[in-house]
């Protein structure tokens, strides 16, 4: 019998966290794995291989057709990697759990560190985030569009086609991909919900919601709902390179983020603390508004 109908992408990383997803519930409520069905959904960005998301859409290339199926009542959850999940979400549908965040940080391969790329080297890599980084500390790196999955990003490492790459190191992890170098967070913040995996179901689904809420980690909630946060407040989309990371000390909250042309000639930085992250976020995104360069401004707000 199956008990729960569970969306997600079909890349070896998607159904990876999707098993994660489906062995947390199975062990939070004493179902069996095989009662919880994994209903693999093709999207357009797993489709379109070949351009910059934020050319032919953005974060909705990934959610849209989830979305759908949610909606439809073909699925009851559905996994993401909440890092491309669109800031803005249809009132329909909920972020109903995350599980315990992983490795933040970004992992440089081709080189042991940034420092350490030869000059003029080329770097692949499809986010405008890592761009604007890789260039604020070496403007004479060559940036080059690099999409696809962990495996065909490696390969294309291996081919020649690029001189390093920069991956999510959670997602290495997950794989089992002993690959790179970790690159500091003092050198590079991560995206915002870098890490963290989530899942959605319907706004009104009482019985999905509460199953889900069980096996939800609250600080991972309380810190990516504040990097989303910013992120609203920005009205940052696709091609505004912003880095964020929120942490906890008891209660308190704390998030630095970082704003960047995207050339990487100008950027502006700074930090936040509270007990409510949706106020520090929104408060943060504001001050580094009010202290960004023109180059950098004008990339946010829409």
């Amino acid at each position: 019998m199956i008990r729960f109908r569970l969306g997600t992408r079909g890349s070896p990383l998607a159904l990876t966290q999707a098993a994660m997803v489906r062995a947390a519930l199975a062990a939070a409520h004493g179902w069996a794995e095989d009662e919880i069905e994994t209903v693999v959904i093709r999207t357009t960005g797993d489709r379109v291989q070949d351009r910059p998301l934020a050319e032919i859409g953005g974060k909705a290339l990934w959610t849209k057709e989830l979305d759908r199926a949610l909606l439809a009542n073909e699925i009851d959850a559905c996994v993401h990697s909440m890092k491309d999940v669109e800031t803005v979400r249809p009132a329909e549908i909920a972020i109903a759990a995350m599980l315990p965040r992983a490795d933040v940080r970004d992992r440089l391969i081709g080189a042991t560190s940034i420092e350490t790329l030869p000059h003029g080297a080329t770097v692949g890599t499809s986010s405008p985030r890592r761009r604007a980084q890789l260039l604020r500390h070496r403007p004479d790196l060559a940036i080059v569009m690099l999409r696809g999955n962990v495996d065909t990003r490696l390969a294309k490492l291996a081919s020649g086609e690029v001189d390093a790459t920069l991956l999510a190191a959670a997602g290495l992890d997950r794989l089992g991909r002993d690959a790179g170098h970790a690159v500091p967070t003092e050198a590079m913040l991560p995206a915002p919900a870098q890490g963290a995996i989530g899942i959605e179901a319907r706004a009104d689904d009482v019985q999905v919601l509460a199953a889900l809420a069980a096996i939800d980690d609250a600080p991972t909630s309380r810190c990516v709902l504040a990097e989303r946060a910013l992120l609203a407040a920005l009205k940052a989309d696709c091609h505004s390179p912003v880095a964020a990371l929120a942490g906890l000390a008891g209660e308190m909250l704390t998030l630095r983020a970082e704003l960047i042309s995207e050339d990487g000639s100008a950027h502006v930085e700074g930090s936040g603390e509270g007990i409510d992250g949706t106020c520090v976020g929104q408060e943060l995104a504001a001050d580094l508004l009010t202290h960004a360069p023109e180059s950098v401004r004008r990339l946010f707000g829409g």
